[in-house]
């Protein structure tokens, strides 16, 4: 049926919200029996990459010169590094630092959401090692106490990362106690159950399947709907003096 123009999409100098109707797919160099939905971008004025990557059987996401995460969202990947291979199945992650050789195949039909972000270095901290692991290895804790919100951190809280990617999972009813406005820009990939976000002076439903970006300093808050558990994975910047990097030409401040 034609939608007549409706769509719940909508972009604002300061956020994104990209409903999958509006969905569109592509591929690049290197990327074999796959492609790409890019939800954010330097075009957007995101000063990070990320996409969902969806590959038939033994498809390849091609090389890059970027850090790179990996989260698995459905099937089963093939990560070879190092010499060595590992298999990421559902809620299967790596992190693998700027310039790491390495080769990604599908080992069945796939789909994983990929972050790549340019490395700010730091003199006075080395630079992160690789990291594979699962979601369901790593423990969880209460945000502020609420034990209805729960988050697992899935790369270390220390200097040597320049980002972070945690899942939250809010309990029916649950929602943050503030709106946040902050100097950090988030991609979230909204991953089961809906709810209710504030963006800007905006306020939207949203459900498993959708992708926000928020620049800095825009206003945030989310309250969980229905009756079953909302989750998010979530990226955001972080352990860098801001004086540290230079904004694509765009990127409100």
């Amino acid at each position: 049926m034609h939608n007549l123009g409706q769509t719940r999409s909508a972009q604002q100098p300061n956020h994104l919200l990209l409903t999958p109707d509006t969905f569109v797919r592509t591929a690049w160099p290197g990327m074999k029996a796959g492609t790409a939905i890019v939800h954010a971008g330097p075009a957007l004025g995101a000063r990070f990459t990320q996409y969902t990557a969806e590959f038939a059987s033994g498809g390849e996401l091609g090389e890059t010169t970027a850090q790179r995460f990996l989260y698995v969202l459905e099937g089963q990947l093939k990560l070879e590094m190092d010499g060595r291979e590992s298999d990421l199945g559902v809620r299967g992650y790596a992190y693998l630092p700027e310039g790491t050789p390495h080769r990604v195949v599908a080992s069945e039909a796939s789909r994983v959401a990929v972050i790549e972000k340019s490395y700010q270095p730091l003199r006075s901290a080395e630079k992160p090692c690789a990291i594979i692991s699962s979601e369901d290895a790593v423990r969880s804790h209460a945000l502020n106490d609420d034990p209805s919100l729960e988050v697992k951190c899935l790369l270390p809280d220390t200097m040597n990362f320049d980002f972070a990617v945690n899942s939250m999972v809010y309990q029916p009813g649950a929602s943050l106690s503030m709106v946040e406005m902050h100097v950090m820009e988030h991609g979230l990939l909204m991953l089961e159950g809906g709810g209710i976000y504030r963006l800007g002076d905006s306020w939207y439903a949203v459900t498993a399947g959708d992708f926000i970006w928020m620049g800095p300093w825009c206003p945030q808050w989310f309250g969980a709907l229905g009756k079953t558990p909302a989750k998010y994975l979530i990226y955001k910047d972080g352990n860098r003096h801001p004086l540290s990097e230079t904004p694509p030409a765009g990127t409100p401040r």
